[in-house]
């Protein structure tokens, strides 16, 4: 790993100044630092967020979960309180990679880094959330933008993300495993959003699945997705599937998730 400076901000601002002065941010760095040790990332700086305790915790008030930023994976998994008022949440946030990464990884630096495997941003996306940042506050559908890319300027941090509490909720996810990555994942919703069905895995970025969310707003139930199909235009292929096999997967998924 090549050489770099090191710094631990000790607020928000100092954040975002280390980052106007090109340095990049390590939440959990379970992508980062995996990245730079196969030479495939080299910043100069690395400024640490760990040290920020306000962007850690977890709240549950008038119909909504929100979640700090550098809460981990296996905090929302343990979590109470997120069991309670979002149990998909909770189950997804529990089958993240392994123990490291769940005990390492953070809602936040999963989000920033919009891997187009990664689970976090289906339930981002199937549960209508807002990402809140140091500026403003940014709608899950308006989040996302495409591989690896997202809605953030530059020099913006994330600090939270809110959750509405659905009426019905499920996840379900077809993995990789070696990774634990999605091959395909499914997150659905019913509640303040309406009915919603995100997919992660299958194309460069996570996306809502349309066709399926109008079946299910008429009838709620896995029944109502069958013969349901999505085209494959634009999915991905690699070594673990063709787009057709993602597209065929991702009904079967969202049927299991309604239950």
């Amino acid at each position: 790993m090549q050489a770099f400076n090191y710094s631990t901000p000790a607020s928000v601002a100092d954040a975002r100044a280390a980052l106007a002065s090109g340095a990049r941010l390590l939440a959990g760095g379970q992508s980062l630092l995996a990245s730079m040790k196969l030479g495939l990332q080299a910043p100069e700086a690395l400024a640490d967020l760990s040290g920020l305790a306000d962007l850690r915790g977890i709240t549950v008030s008038g119909g909504v979960v929100k979640i700090g930023a550098m809460t981990t994976h296996a905090a929302v998994a343990a979590s109470a309180d997120v069991r309670a008022a979002i149990p998909a949440l909770a189950d997804l946030a529990g089958h993240i990679g392994d123990r490291q990464v769940r005990n390492r990884g953070t809602i936040g630096g999963s989000l920033a880094n919009a891997d187009p495997a990664a689970c976090y941003p289906a339930a981002v996306l199937g549960l209508g959330a807002t990402v809140h940042t140091d500026r403003r506050d940014i709608a899950a559908d308006d989040f996302f933008t495409g591989l690896y890319s997202t809605a953030l300027a530059e020099d913006e941090v994330i600090t939270a993300v809110s959750f509405p509490v659905p009426q019905a909720a499920g996840w379900q996810k077809f993995k990789q495993p070696a990774s634990r990555f999605s091959i395909v994942g499914v997150f659905v919703s019913k509640g303040p959003q309406g009915v919603r069905v995100a997919v992660t895995g299958a194309g460069p970025c996570a996306f809502r699945a349309t066709a399926l969310e109008e079946r299910l707003a008429a009838n709620w139930s896995g029944a109502a997705l069958a013969g349901a199909s999505v085209s494959a235009d634009g999915l991905n292929t690699d070594l673990h599937g063709s787009a057709e096999y993602r597209a065929a997967l991702i009904p079967v998924l969202a049927a299991r998730a309604v239950g």
